[in-house]
């Protein structure tokens, strides 16, 4: 492949149809937006690994997302890892880039660093909120935090909430091309089973953890047939396609669906973004009191903001904050 092709498929999401089992897909490939979210912080390795799992399971869910709708996944946990959260905005125009940003709040005492990773999220949910934008009732759906792998959390999500069978496969990690420096890649693909107007399930509790539902509670007999050869035939990929950046997605899914009738739709493009800006801080702070502004302000005189997302400075004067500010366009 040559490095023109490589790069085309770089931080891009493909979808796809398995006109033969009536399973769509995604493949998606992160480079630069990986980097960028995580050079954001100086995160541990444990947790950028996990931040880089969120990550790729936004683009992959994300790409559904219609303009301007904004999709939003957490994970909050009583471990040491107590927040991940990710934002994909979907593009503001056809043929515009959708937006990714992601950020990960810990304990650096309690973390083990010799852990599993995903162990230290301990008990808490994954959650999935879409904000269709104003004047509408953002959507929120939540189950328990389960499995072994966030990927899985969310297996589990559409399952229970949606009644959806989904799978992941997915990988991450620093790697290095000759003559280049090491910067993170991930990759992965996700299947899902057609929406059916009626889901099928069978008795009152599932047979996933803890009693959730799983894909064998939700599809019948011939579908779970197709639903098992499919996932059989994803557990074939290795790391080195998922992660390219040398194989195509399209390449991919020759390789593993061919006989599924696999057809590919226009790939959408993402990047890093972020949404923040001096006025949603202001907007954020309008519910204080000047008393309460006061106790914000630094010896200097100033109140300050920082996104904890992409690392943006903010500084206000304080008289121009709040319900009681004299001059808010300052």
């Amino acid at each position: 492949m040559s490095l023109s092709a490589q790069i085309a498929w770089d931080d891009t999401v493909l979808p796809f149809q398995l006109d033969a089992s009536d399973i769509r897909g995604r493949v998606a490939r992160l480079d630069g937006v990986l980097e960028q979210v995580l050079s954001q912080h100086d995160y541990p390795p444990m947790i950028e690994g996990l931040v880089a799992e969120m990550a790729l399971l936004t683009a992959l869910i994300g790409q559904t997302m219609k303009l301007r709708w904004k999709l939003s996944l957490q994970v909050r946990g009583s471990g040491p890892a107590r927040l991940i959260a990710t934002d994909y905005y979907g593009p503001t125009d056809d043929g515009e880039p959708a937006r990714i940003r992601a950020y990960a709040s810990y304990d650096a005492e309690t973390l083990d660093q010799q852990a599993e990773p995903f162990s230290q999220i301990g008990n808490g949910y994954f959650a999935i909120l879409i904000d269709q934008g104003e004047g509408m009732t953002p959507y929120q759906g939540i189950t328990p935090i389960a499995g072994g792998s966030l990927s899985s959390c969310a297996e589990t999500y559409f399952a229970q909430s949606e009644q959806l069978p989904t799978r992941f496969a997915l990988t991450y990690g620093r790697s290095q091309l000759p003559g280049q420096g090491a910067k993170w890649r991930a990759g992965g693909v996700m299947l899902q089973h057609m929406p059916k107007a009626s889901p099928f399930a069978k008795g009152e509790g599932g047979s996933g953890e803890g009693g959730l539902l799983d894909a064998v509670d939700i599809l019948d007999d011939d579908e779970g047939e197709n639903w098992t050869r499919a996932n059989a035939l994803l557990d074939t990929v290795e790391q080195i396609e998922l992660i390219g950046p040398t194989i195509a997605p399209t390449d991919l899914l020759v390789r593993l669906f061919h006989e599924e009738g696999p057809r590919v739709f226009d790939p959408q493009p993402v990047s890093f973004g972020c949404s923040c800006s001096a006025d949603k801080v202001r907007q954020s702070l309008s519910i204080y009191s000047a008393k309460d502004i006061a106790t914000m302000t630094t010896d200097a005189g100033i109140v300050t903001a920082d996104c904890q997302f992409c690392g943006a400075h903010y500084t206000f004067q304080p008289e121009t904050l709040g319900f009681e500010a004299k001059d808010t366009g300052a």
